[in-house]
Formats: C-alpha cells, structure tokens, sequence
C-alpha cells in the first residue's frame, strides 16, 4: 500500500470514499492500525485518559505527546500520522505554536497536527499553514476545553449555536486546514457542514454523514471502562480476554503448572554432571 498524504485524503471526498481515523500512543497499536488499513491515526491528547490514567486532556503537554508520537511512528509506515497539540501548546502565543506544531514534524515524524477551536484558532492555523505544516481543525465539543462549554455535551442543539459551530468550521477551511474534526454535533448539522465544506470532514458523536469517523481506539476495543460515551461503539472485548488471560496465567502458576517442559531450557545431562557432581540442589 503507498503512503498515504493530505492530499489522497482529500481525494477521497472527491470520490465519495468514507475516511476512517482511529487513535495510537504506542508502536504495537501505531503496528496494527496500519497493518489494519485505517486511512489517518491520531496519536490524540486522549492519552491523558486512556494511558496514563488521568482526569484530562489538559494534564499532558508537549513532552507527553512528543514522547508517545515518535513511540507511534516507529509502528506507523502508511497512515497519515497526526499529532494533536496539548493544551497550552497553541493557544498561548502564535510564534509558539508554529514552533510546537514543528516539533510534531521534526522530532515525532508527524505528517500533520490537530488543534481545538478557541478564541484566536484562524490566525494560529493559518500560521502553521504557512510554515509549510498540514493542519487538522476541530469544532463543536472541544475537551480541552469542555468547562467553558458547559460540560461534556452535544454542541450545536439550537439555531444559533449550530450557526456559530458552521461559520468556525467554514473559517478554519478559509485559513487553510486540510481536514475538520467535527465532535458531538447533531448529525443533520454535521451533514450542513460536510455539504458546505470542500475539505473532509471527520465525526466522532456527529452522525453517519461525515466524510469519516474518528474512535478512540481503546473505547473500540474494550481497553477502557471508566467511561464510554454514547457515540462510541466497542467492537470487541479485548479487556475482559485480558483479564482472562491473566487469571489463567497466574492459576498455572500458583498450580505449578507454569513453565512445562515445552516453555522451558534444557542442559544435557553430561555437562550438568560436571557442575558439583551433577547434584541439583
């Protein structure tokens, strides 16, 4: 399969080709999701929650996201690899975030990043843009910074909310993005978008009409269980045969039944019997 670039994936809504876009913070998973044929992996600022076990996004910052980005490259060979920028890493200062978004290219190897909508979110994308870096836009529920929207809820429910969420989706394709994430938005507003935007757009709880979908990968695969939202489906139960295998392994163990004959190293008998007279003790 060839590499594949911004430009195939923008392609693809030209064809009317679904796009598929799944998280990885480690080179097994960055392994597997390639090897599976998922179009764009996200090494996501999601790994506060999923990996590392903490509260929010905002807990990880640059050195976080570099360090599991160049973890996950080493995995990926095919996908469009996107690093998302943590919080405080863009919002601060322009020239900041130019610097940051390149450090996701130079050291981690990222082919794009992704950032969240906020306040100064044109002029910042438009910037990396034009220091030669593809960005990713992302509107409606923005995590990092859900207080401020009230929470961790559907965005877009009413006419003047939705209108706000278009008009940031259709300023972010202005300044240059070559993808949307759309978050938590009710799906007829997601198609409003998906129809007015010539760049794809991706949904994660933002219905079937979208360009693509976005999971986060632990939630797909049953590897997280604090919280699961509705917009998530899990398509296996990975952690339940975790669990199972673990319980086994310990059994045998504690039977002494682990290691047999077949998982262990043998010494011939001659050679042993010239090591204190061939006596085990």
């Amino acid at each position: 399969m060839q590499k594949i670039s911004v430009a195939h994936i923008q392609n693809k809504k030209v064809k009317q080709e679904k796009i598929t876009m799944l998280t990885a913070y480690d080179y097994p998973m960055g392994v597997l999701l390639d090897k599976a044929g998922v179009d764009m992996v996200l090494v996501g600022d999601s790994v506060a929650n999923v990996v590392l076990g903490l509260e929010s996004t905002t807990e990880v910052g640059m050195f976080e996201m570099l360090h599991h980005a160049k973890a996950v490259r080493r995995g990926v060979k095919e996908a469009l690899l996107i690093g998302d920028m943590p919080y405080e890493s863009y919002q601060t200062a322009t020239q900041d975030a130019v610097a940051n978004a390149k450090r996701f290219v130079d050291e981690a190897g990222c082919d794009a990043v992704k950032l969240e909508w906020f306040d100064r979110c044109i002029e910042v994308a438009a910037d990396i843009v034009q220091a030669g870096i593809p960005v990713m836009g992302h509107v409606g529920l923005t995590p990092q910074t859900a207080e401020q929207l009230g929470g961790f809820k559907v965005q877009g429910k009413d006419a003047d909310s939705a209108k706000i969420i278009i008009g940031n989706a259709k300023a972010l394709e202005e300044a240059g993005c070559f993808s949307i994430v759309l978050e938590c938005v009710p799906d007829k507003i997601a198609q409003l978008i998906t129809k007015q935007l010539s760049i794809p757009t991706i949904g994660i709880g933002a219905g079937l009409y979208c360009d693509g979908q976005v999971l986060v990968t632990h939630d797909l695969l049953g590897l997280f269980d604090r919280f699961r939202p509705k917009f998530s489906k899990q398509y296996v139960d990975l952690g339940a045969a975790v669990v199972d295998g673990v319980k086994n392994f310990c059994q045998e163990v504690r039977q002494g039944k682990f290691p047999d004959e077949v998982h262990s190293y043998s010494i011939k008998q001659e050679e042993l019997s010239k090591i204190n007279g061939g006596d085990l003790v």
